[in-house]
């Protein structure tokens, strides 16, 4: 054998070696990738992994009963997974917290100050109706709502419960309830972690899943205004989604929190570091459900695991009333999730609204009488306006025999030429008595804010919840003289005699306003008294039946307070006087105002402009 050929022999040895030990360092890390996979297969899918038999042999019980439970790699948290929880409750002045020592998660929350319309006691969620668990890569992925943890302390106000491992770490969580306090603050640690928790592992999981039960007399009005928020560090006010209707959301950025709100009452989960990302979504239950369960929220969110051989994730949860200064004093935008209207509404409900409501509390106990207060207030301080424009109203009403003087001189509706001669003769007189057509649109203007700030505020407030005033139960709610005992379209299962009589006032408003109206066969005229005068009366009762008695009292109220405004204006006015004065102005140049001037100096231009270039077209 040559030496060429030696050369090429051991040539193709050395290949051939290294060929084999690359694919066998390869063949043991897709080897130890797939055991990676299988496990994380196998703690996702606890009961598929292991059959009867495996479990039996392994924890000594039979699985008879179909409790079959995943084999994991650490020898603690086999007797975790097989060992049964316990309930343990913390409490204090406000709250009553309850614990499953399965999963280490919050299992009822119990709210002291309040009760259920039925007076039962008020729950956010009942015994067993959330599952609170987190989710994480420790050599395995594991989920804390598949263990038991050991309970290490517990006292009046805090618990705290741990997960041991076999290499001495665990993981803690702790819970406190502060004195007289809604937030019930949570400390995660992951104590000694550093060999079971992989050092490229800086995420975990959070789900938390709430069933709420419902907590209100009407079914509409608490659907209504339940929903989940959530919210971006920075933002003015929080997003949401839901109001009555299943809705998600999948958040892609950093969120600060987010909430599970009823009407009255909320669970708000704060993380303190931010959740990464997540998915937020809320579904709710027919009226006619059996367990009478309102929503069910849920929220499936990503944490940045902190580094270091004691990492530990702060969060705080507020479990209590939707209350406007209870909220605000967390100093979180809390208390941007009560519904007060838009920036302006928003902000005339929380500077003037809230603030006068507060300051009537203090001294009268009637929620009824503060709200009259309330109205009166309202109607005063918007009284030198209101007045302006039922004054214009009221010479209106002493010029309807001159109107009908001009009505006789231009009968002829279908005479376009005529009918423009007629309108500037109208407005000729308006002028010369100092009226003005739209003067009784002011008032309505001036109060569709007002209006809009309460209708946003009664409904949301949790002072009238379940306060009565005269034959009403729940000013919160709607009010009921009469139960059908079955539902009628747009109408409801019963009558509201708040909304009726708000009804009928705004009935006799609008018949006493527009007695005052000059007559004419104007069909957009005789389209806008049928609004007013039979259209909004109607499509206002249907609405008030089912919401807040207080809102149909305050628009009765309000309405009540109108015609008494309107019946004092009008003997102000001297109707003989106006008709002298425009007698007397007949024949007389009247004072141009600057629009007048100007709108005048316009058309001059204009007609300058028009000229000249005729004249240009001509050469």
């Amino acid at each position: 054998m040559d030496k060429n050929s030696v050369i090429g022999f051991v040539l193709i040895a050395a290949i051939l070696i290294g060929f084999s030990v690359y694919e066998s360092g390869r063949a043991r890390k897709q080897s130890e990738y797939l055991a990676q996979q299988d496990s994380i297969a196998r703690a996702s899918m606890p009961f598929e992994s292991s059959s009867a038999d495996e479990v039996d042999s392994l924890f000594g019980g039979s699985a008879s009963d179909g409790a079959s439970r995943a084999v994991y790699k650490d020898s603690l948290l086999n007797l975790a997974a097989a060992s049964e929880g316990e309930i343990v409750a913390i409490e204090n002045s406000r709250l009553r917290v309850e614990f499953n020592t399965r999963g280490a998660q919050p299992y009822s929350v119990r709210v002291k100050d309040y009760y259920n319309y039925d007076s039962t006691d008020l729950y956010l969620f009942r015994p067993g109706q959330a599952d609170y668990s987190l989710s994480v890569y420790a050599g395995e992925y594991l989920h804390t709502r598949d263990f038991t943890f050991q309970l290490a302390e517990l006292t009046d106000s805090s618990v705290v419960m741990r997960l041991p491992f076999s290499g001495g770490g665990y993981i803690e969580q702790r819970y406190s309830l502060g004195e007289d306090s809604y937030m019930l603050d949570n400390s995660l640690s992951f104590v000694g972690m550093d060999n079971v928790i992989p050092g490229n592992v800086n995420m975990y999981d959070l789900d938390f899943n709430v069933t709420i039960p419902r907590m209100e007399k009407g079914y509409k009005n608490e659907l209504q205004y339940s929903k989940l928020d959530y919210y971006y560090d920075g933002d003015k006010k929080p997003e949401e989604i839901g109001r009555g209707r299943s809705a998600s959301k999948r958040i892609e950025s950093s969120l600060d929190w987010f909430a599970f709100q009823q009407q009255f009452f909320s669970v708000i989960v704060h993380a303190k570091d931010q959740f990464a990302s997540g998915d937020l979504s809320v579904s709710f239950f027919p009226e006619d459900d059996p367990a009478r369960n309102l929503m069910a929220c849920s929220a499936k969110m990503r944490l940045d695991l902190p580094d270091g051989p004691s990492r530990t994730v702060e969060t705080e949860f507020y479990l209590g009333p939707n209350h406007f200064q209870t909220l605000r004093s967390y100093d979180n935008k809390y208390e941007k999730i009560i519904p007060l209207g838009g920036w302006l509404v928003g902000w005339f409900t929380r500077y003037a609204i809230i603030p006068m409501f507060n300051f009537f509390s203090r001294f009268i106990s009637s929620f009824g009488l503060i709200i009259l207060l309330m109205t009166l207030v309202i109607k005063i301080v918007v009284s030198p306006l209101t007045y302006k424009s039922y004054a214009s109203s009221a010479k209106m009403s002493a010029l309807r025999p001159e109107i009908e003087k001009i009505n006789a001189r231009y009968p002829h509706a279908d005479n376009q030429q005529e009918q423009l001669k007629k309108q500037q003769a109208i407005m000729n007189l308006y002028k010369r008595a100092g009226a003005s057509p739209m003067g009784g649109c002011l008032p309505m203007l001036l109060t569709l804010p007002i209006l809009w700030a309460m209708f946003r505020f009664f409904p949301a407030s949790i002072e009238l919840r379940q306060q009565p005033f005269l034959w009403c139960d729940d000013l919160s709610s709607y009010d009921s003289i009469v139960d059908f005992g079955f539902r009628i379209p747009l109408l409801g299962d019963h009558l509201s005699l708040f909304a009726l009589l708000m009804a009928v006032t705004m009935w006799v408003y609008a018949k006493f306003t527009m007695a005052s109206q000059p007559s004419g066969n104007d069909p957009n005229a005789v389209s806008m008294r049928f609004m007013s005068l039979w259209m909004m009366p109607i499509m206002m009762f249907f609405i008030c039946n089912n919401i807040s008695a207080a809102l149909s009292y305050y628009y009765l109220l309000s309405q009540l307070i109108s015609i008494a405004q309107t019946l004092i204006i009008r003997k102000s006015i001297d109707k003989d006087a106006i008709l002298r004065k425009v007698r007397e102005s007949e024949g007389k140049p009247m004072p141009k105002s600057k629009w007048q001037i100007k709108m005048e100096q316009m058309q001059k231009m204009q007609e300058q402009q028009m000229r000249e270039q005729q004249r240009k077209q001509r050469k």
